[in-house]
């Protein structure tokens, strides 16, 4: 794809699909300072555009096309080059502004190449593994949007994001394993609670299924509450940003729980008016 736009233009790119492709996108503009927003969504195009390669298109294809995304990528690092990609020619400036490091957004790109390579996680600590690929880079840019690289916030930071992950996990059970051939839950807990594949097949929430579920989302939830802290170090709009995301995470697990941790007969999400209420309690809050 020839660099053909404006920087300008590519910024209105990334807003379009934030915009339209993300609904908490709207949400999070609240918290956000109207300089930032145009960053915000510079980030978020990359990550949306990321999963699309690792998730679309023929099998077969999705590397090579993984590996041309990240060449795009270096270009951005490369002051003798520029990238073609529209989203990756926004990204550059963002980069440049933020003085943004390569690490998190290769890594985001790697844990889609896992994808293509990996169904199964034998321990969970191959999950977190995962995690720190998939979900913690995110959390770690957007503190740097905010002007933060501290490695305590960082910490706290991949503590949650690495809890949304598991959470979103644990929500798609169903339709990862249906839909993508995926299961993310550790063979270790599956087979310490007596759980196979076989009933993840038949979507069958047996007693050892509730349990493990049960185990999962108690593991979650304990590092929502490591990440906590998070808010205490963060002033008032990016606090509420990240409370936002925490608070919405750990109502996802509530509403696993009040399910009886059944998460195929229905998938387990907020209701508009529970949405609304935790939106008010955060942008409320002090």
């Amino acid at each position: 794809m020839a660099a053909s736009v404006s920087t300008e233009q590519a910024f209105a790119d990334c807003q379009r699909l934030a915009t339209t492709h993300y609904e908490n996108f709207s949400v999070l503009s609240w918290f956000l300072p109207h300089a930032l927003r145009p960053h915000f969504s510079s980030v978020y195009a990359f990550c949306r555009h990321t999963d699309d390669l690792g998730d679309e298109g023929a099998p077969t294809e999705r590397l090579a096309r993984l590996d041309a995304w990240e060449a795009d990528l270096r270009r951005c690092f490369n002051a003798d080059q520029s990238p073609k990609h529209p989203y990756l020619i926004a990204l550059r400036e963002t980069i440049r502004r933020f003085d943004l490091p390569d690490t998190p957004f290769l890594r985001l790109i790697e844990a889609n190449r896992m994808d293509q390579r990996v169904s199964r996680y034998p321990t969970y600590a191959d999950v977190l593994r995962y995690c720190e690929h998939s979900a913690n880079p995110v959390g770690r840019l957007v503190l740097m949007l905010y002007g933060y690289r501290d490695e305590e916030r960082q910490r706290c930071s991949d503590a949650i994001c690495t809890a949304l992950q598991l959470t979103n996990f644990w929500q798609d059970i169903a339709s990862d394993y249906h839909e993508r051939g995926r299961i993310y839950l550790p063979a270790e807990d599956m087979a310490r609670f007596g759980c196979d594949e076989a009933a993840l097949a038949r979507g069958e929430a047996t007693p050892a299924f509730r349990a493990l579920m049960a185990f999962e989302v108690e593991r979650a939830r304990s590092l929502f509450a490591e990440g906590m802290p998070l808010l205490g170090r963060l002033p008032g709009l990016p606090r509420r940003a990240i409370a936002l995301f925490a608070l919405g995470g750990l109502e996802v697990l509530a509403a696993i729980e009040r399910r009886g941790y059944d998460v195929f007969a229905q998938r387990p999400t907020l209701s508009s008016r529970r949405k609304l209420w935790l939106m008010a309690r955060v942008a409320l809050s002090k």
